[in-house]
């Protein structure tokens, strides 16, 4: 697993970062709407900084900035990003949310985020890897709530939370003046409950738009709509 990632345009060196290239990150990076053409945007919690590099394939935003707290990821991170075409358009910030609000006064076009997600005490052996999945490191209140105060008027706000999280984050945003737009409910395969979902959210209020994403139909046969969605970025689709 600590293989670098080779995707079309940049690859990812992971071998420092307990978070590794997944699914939920590169299905947010092809998912999220740049209807706004922001000119700059921020990555929350950019571990390799794949979702970053996504952003400065697909938009021709001058500022993309990315905030990550542990100290080998963010490393990480920012050799991924001298190391791509787009170096110039790059920025980490060492950093943890509550502090870069403090600091940074300007509001951002887009935020994305793939926060860590997993609110039960789970152990897999290994420290860096658990923190960076649980939220305790980032709690969903405090995520939507920096990113409220980090949004442009205009802007949008894109992340992945796993499904069964999907309402309470909702309610969470709402209370932070953030409503929900687009929602896309991902599941492995037709015959498996949704496990993912992504999420639009804009300051004004509107009828969200929802739809539903199989990745798979068979193991390695994957869907048309998935291929679609991520042929951008894959050397194999």
């Amino acid at each position: 697993m600590n293989q670098p990632f080779k995707f079309k345009h940049f690859t990812i060196q992971q071998d420092r970062c307990a978070m590794k290239v997944g699914t939920d990150g590169v299905l947010l990076g092809a998912w999220t709407s740049l209807e706004n053409q922001p000119d700059s945007i921020l990555d929350i919690g950019s571990g390799t900084g794949l979702i970053a590099l996504q952003m400065a394939q697909r938009s021709t935003a001058e500022i993309i900035d990315a905030i990550e707290l542990d100290e080998d990821a963010y490393e990480q991170c920012v050799e991924n990003f001298e190391a791509s075409l787009w170096a110039d358009r790059l920025f980490c910030y060492h950093a943890g949310l509550d502090e870069f609000v403090d600091e940074i006064e300007d509001k951002y076009d887009l935020i994305v985020s793939n926060p860590p997600f997993y609110t039960e005490e789970v152990t897999s052996g290994a420290e860096a890897r658990d923190i960076a999945r649980q939220n305790t490191s980032l709690p969903f209140d405090e995520l939507v709530e920096g990113v409220s105060q980090l949004l442009s008027p205009e802007g949008i706000f894109s992340v992945v939370i796993p499904y069964k999280e999907e309402k309470q984050f909702v309610d969470m945003a709402q209370k932070e003046g953030l409503f929900l737009k687009r929602v896309m409910h991902v599941r492995g395969n037709p015959k498996a409950q949704f496990k993912r979902s992504l999420l639009e959210f804009t300051r004004m209020e509107s009828q969200p738009k929802i739809e539903e994403l199989t990745i798979e139909l068979g193991r390695h046969e994957y869907t048309k709509e998935y291929v679609a969605l991520t042929s951008a970025f894959y050397l194999k689709m």
